[in-house]
This record gives C-alpha cells, structure tokens and sequence, in this order.
C-alpha cells in the first residue's frame, strides 16, 4: 500500500453521519469477509498504515481489525464502486474476520431459501 496523508485525492461520498460501508474481501480467494463502515478518519489510517481501520457505530469510535484479536487484514488496495458511495477492501487476512472465530460473518444461512 503505497503511504498517503489525506483521502482528498478520493471522491468517497459519505453518508450524512460522514460514514461509507466497507466490504472486506479475501484478495486471493474472493471471499466476502464482512462489512464494516468507515469515516473519513478511518480511510485515512487504513491507507496509512496499510491495514484496515473501521469506525464503530456501536461504540462510536475508532477501531483498528485484529486490534486485541490478532487477525489483522493486510490492505491489497481499495476500490469504490461506481457511484462513489462504497468501498471494497481487498485483503490478506491474518486469521478470522468474524468475532466469531468464522473465516466469514457471512455464514448464517436466511431460512426458507429452496
């Protein structure tokens, strides 16, 4: 991930609490890995640091992925999507995305699907 100071450079569109969702994806298997949202700030240190940082809607702050767990994501590159308002996150997982333990928080099947 090449170092920047500021996301100016990216024409994001936040929503009006200043937040754009954030799908993770495993680079190499293509996998959706979860979805988290990011602010301003957080886009600017995920690039930074090259690791994903979000921002917490629960506890409205600031949170760097594996953190306190370990299972850190490694930042591939970043991409929005053609109307500017979300972002896909491609990684390198350093272990389990989901606060579960499960590679994916995407493993809850909805029940009545044939």
């Amino acid at each position: 991930m090449p170092e920047t100071n500021s996301t100016s450079i990216l024409p994001v569109k936040y929503d009006r609490d200043g937040l754009v969702p954030a799908i993770v994806q495993d680079a190499d298997t293509g996998q959706v890995l979860m979805l988290a949202y990011m602010n301003a700030e957080s886009l600017r240190l995920t690039l930074q640091s090259g690791e994903t940082h979000f921002w917490s809607r629960s506890r409205q702050e600031l949170w760097h992925k594996g953190a306190t767990s370990g299972n850190t994501q490694a930042v591939v590159d970043l991409r929005l999507d053609c109307d500017g308002d979300a972002l896909l996150v491609r990684v390198h997982p350093a272990g389990p995305a989901c606060h579960t333990g499960k590679v994916t928080c995407f493993h809850n099947p909805v029940p009545g699907q044939d």
